[in-house]
């Protein structure tokens, strides 16, 4: 054979065959294709096996010939080298210097001749054995003969036991290079069974756009082709699947776990251990994406079973699989995301038809217990006059308007942290007591604080009985949707300040005159009677004269704080105008009122600073009167003061009557 033709021998047999067949096939069309393959010179320090395999197949089916089981034999390498054969004859022709042996080697022919052995005399035949092309001298067969048979027929046999040889090597080496040809047929097979096989898996997979439905896929998938595999998939992502063999892989796991230390590598991990007779194999194959390992595959077997795993395979499944997560995870977020405007839009629009606080806190508890299927809500607000949290509004009956301190339990937590919280597990993570979760026996918890206008004013807590409830999404769109919250209980604010001030005189901070007019106007509708106190302060325009503007109108707002403090909450005190002030008493008679303007009058003439003094006129309607208007009953009140004004000032005067000073 050419010498560029390489030995590959050692590692395929039937590769240089198949090199040095190919330069036959072409010419020698009565040959089939494994008779046309031949061994070549670079392929005979490899052979030693096959012809010992050779030899032995030839003694068995030549056992049965007289002259061949009378007689010693033996197998010689093309150098003289010892290859197989009878072991007596070892130390004699392994040295490969007997003559009958060179002779034949030297002219590559059969030769013979009488010889003599350590076994006594004996007659030596050694018959050469060529490729079959190129007719290389690859192999000698020795026979020693004691039979006395004469040579030339010791010669015939040996030549003819020499052909049978050749056959059942060239049927051996047919044999191997069908069965390597069958074996790399097998492989072509499976490497395209599972190039078929990926292939589809991958097919479906890129069909899901559920993070569910890719999940089921890698793991039916993987049974299928291992179905005596025990596997499970351990997820780290935010997601409750509902299939059995889907884990959560916690971070407390330990980290000698197999999954665990797959994830923690992102790399395929294999660990072997005895359970009690069986020598066990845990399989770890990360599923990751361009974002990262989300899982891990996690296959469990016997070690006899090993050899079945394709863990290639089983490698590009996960990253397929990965793949196909993140972009079903992608996908669900931005159907989450869209979700998420919309209620967060529908939740603006419906906290915007209100101003009133209370309206707005107890839409915000049913909107948020809606959306994110909550049992429980509960929303507290900082009250300066209270001193504490006031629960304004609740699903839970007996929390509702209770106050706790500003620094206690979970809400306490997120109000001076103005941190939110995420709570998985009452019972094992307990940051602080809380009442709500006590009461209602909840496990999950998320909470926020409820930021208004830059400032924390409060705190919203949904909590839920099941242990491990709310997810990730939940708590980040509880801190969007409660911004929103907090914008609209802002405008309420604002909306309530500005009514505030509209209604306020700026100066003694008492009602104005119009919502005086209006307070009366809704009594006389819904009550049975009510009196008026119009107020004015004496020789107002002398003390400004003498004091200053300035200093008149402390005097006016000293006057007003102390009728303010002289009257009950339900009463309602207003500026009337100038230095005149008008306090309504709903549901009180003109007795009741000369009272008050008596306390009124005595406190001014005694805390004032400089002292001045004030007239009071009082009127009154009840339900057995013709019906008496606002501006009548003003009127009444006014002429009443202008008599007290007339009459000496600093004293009461009911309705055209006087009272004592």
């Amino acid at each position: 054979m050419s010498g560029e033709q390489q030995n590959v021998f050692g590692s395929s047999p039937s590769s240089s065959a198949l090199l040095a067949g190919s330069e036959q096939i072409s010419g020698t069309d009565s040959f089939t294709w494994h008779e046309s393959m031949d061994i070549t010179p670079m392929d005979f320090p490899y052979l030693q096996q096959l012809l010992t395999e050779s030899y032995d197949e030839w003694k068995k089916d030549s056992s049965g010939l007289p002259m061949v089981s009378e007689s010693d034999w033996c197998i010689m390498g093309p150098e003289g080298e010892w290859i197989t054969g009878n072991p007596k004859l070892y130390d004699y022709f392994s040295t490969g210097e007997d003559i009958i042996l060179k002779r034949a080697l030297v002219n590559k022919a059969t030769a013979a001749g009488p010889g003599e052995d350590r076994h006594g005399a004996a007659i030596i035949c050694a018959s050469p054995v060529f490729s079959r092309f190129h007719h290389d001298l690859f192999a000698v067969l020795i026979s020693v003969s004691r039979s006395g048979a004469d040579t030339h027929q010791i010669e015939f046999m040996t030549e003819s036991a020499a052909i049978i040889l050749k056959t059942c090597f060239y049927r051996r080496f047919e044999y191997i290079f069908i069965k390597d040809m069958a074996q790399i047929q097998r492989k072509a097979e499976h490497e395209a069974n599972r190039r078929s096989n990926l292939f589809q898996y991958v097919k479906r997979m890129h069909t899901k756009i559920d993070v569910d439905g890719v999940l089921t896929e890698v793991l039916e998938s993987v049974l299928g082709l291992y179905p005596y595999v025990d596997v499970r998939l351990f997820m780290s992502q935010d997601h409750h699947s509902s299939h059995p063999l889907v884990c959560p892989l916690l971070l407390h796991h330990w980290q000698e776990e197999v999954y665990m230390r797959t994830f923690m590598e992102g790399v395929l991990t294999v660990s072997e251990h005895l359970e009690g007779p069986d020598l066990m194999v845990e399989i770890g194959v990360p599923m990751g994406g361009k974002q990262g390992v989300y899982g891990v595959l996690y296959l469990r077997i016997k070690h006899e079973l090993m050899a079945e795993m394709d863990l290639e395979l089983l490698g590009m499944m996960a990253d397929a699989a990965g793949t196909a997560f993140e972009n079903a995870k992608l996908y669900e977020q931005s159907n989450l995301m869209i979700h998420e405007l919309r209620v967060i839009n529908e939740l603006t629009q419906q906290l915007n038809k209100s101003l009133q606080l209370s309206e707005i806190y107890q839409f915000a508890n049913d909107e948020l217990l809606k959306i994110l299927a909550a049992e429980y809500c509960c929303i507290m607000c900082y009250s300066e006059a209270l001193g504490g949290l006031e629960v304004v509004s609740c699903n839970v009956p007996e929390l509702a308007k209770e106050v706790f301190e500003k620094n206690y339990g979970l809400a306490g937590h997120i109000y001076h942290s103005k941190q939110p919280m995420f709570l998985a597990d009452y019972t094992v993570e307990r940051p602080a007591e809380s009442k709500l979760m006590d009461s209602t026996g909840s496990n999950s918890m998320i909470g926020t604080p409820l930021t208004v206008n830059g400032e924390i004013r409060g705190v919203i807590l949904l909590t839920h009985r099941r242990r491990h409830y709310f997810s990730y999404d939940n708590y980040r769109l509880l801190q969007a949707l409660t911004s929103h919250i907090g914008l609209a209980v802002g405008n309420a604010f604002l909306h309530a300040e500005v009514r505030w001030m509209a209604n306020r005189d700026m100066l003694t901070e008492l009602y104005a005159r119009h919502y005086l007019d209006e307070v009366i106007h809704d009594c006389q509708n819904r009550d049975f009677c009510g009196s008026l106190i119009v107020v004015d302060i004496d020789q107002f325009k002398q003390v400004n004269d003498t004091f200053g503007h300035q200093r008149g109108d402390k005097i006016l707002k000293q006057v007003s704080s102390i009728v303010k403090t002289s009257i009950r909450q339900s009463d309602i005190a207003a500026r009337w105008g100038g230095e005149e002030l008008a306090v309504y008493l709903p549901g009180l008679g003109i007795e009741q009122a000369v009272q008050v303007a008596e306390r009124i009058r005595l406190r001014v003439a005694d805390e004032t600073d400089p002292r001045v003094t004030v007239s009071c006129g009082i009127s009154e309607w009840n339900w057995e009167h013709d019906r008496i208007s606002v501006e009548s009953l003003f009127y009444r009140a006014d002429m009443a003061l202008y008599d007290a004004k007339h009459s000496g000032r600093n004293r009461i005067v009911v309705e055209k009557r006087e009272a004592s000073e």
